[in-house]
């Protein structure tokens, strides 16, 4: 069974930066395709950015040019780079997982694992 763990959450003012870090447990990491979600109360849990076990890489448009998503294979850990943050970037992210090792698509349905998530709060 594949367990995500995130960590690195929490409060910052806008324009400044986090890293988010997922370490996964149980499977052969290389060989999946992680994404980073994120969720409010008010909104559908969207996509944020994805990687395959390529290392091909995809982002929503809200966030190019201020987000990176890296992954170290050695070490089993999933990285959202966030800088720039914006209030409209406050969220629950979550860390996903699929044994597709392909899927580049920022769909949710397309993950099979998931983990509890982390807090992101930005203040204006």
């Amino acid at each position: 069974q594949v367990r995500l763990v995130e960590s690195g959450g929490g409060s910052v003012q806008a324009g400044g930066s986090l890293r988010l870090s997922c370490v996964v447990f149980g499977y052969t990491f290389s060989s999946l395709s992680m994404g980073w979600f994120r969720q409010t109360p008010e909104k559908a849990r969207e996509g944020v950015a994805s990687i395959s076990s390529g290392g091909a890489l995809t982002y929503a448009d809200s966030v190019k040019g201020r987000f990176t998503i890296s992954r170290d294979n050695s070490k089993r850990i999933l990285y959202l780079q966030m800088a720039s943050l914006k209030p409209e970037d406050t969220a629950m992210y979550y860390c996903a997982a699929t044994r597709a090792g392909y899927m580049t698509a920022l769909a949710r349905s397309g993950f099979d694992f998931w983990g509890q998530g982390t807090q992101v709060t930005v203040s204006s």
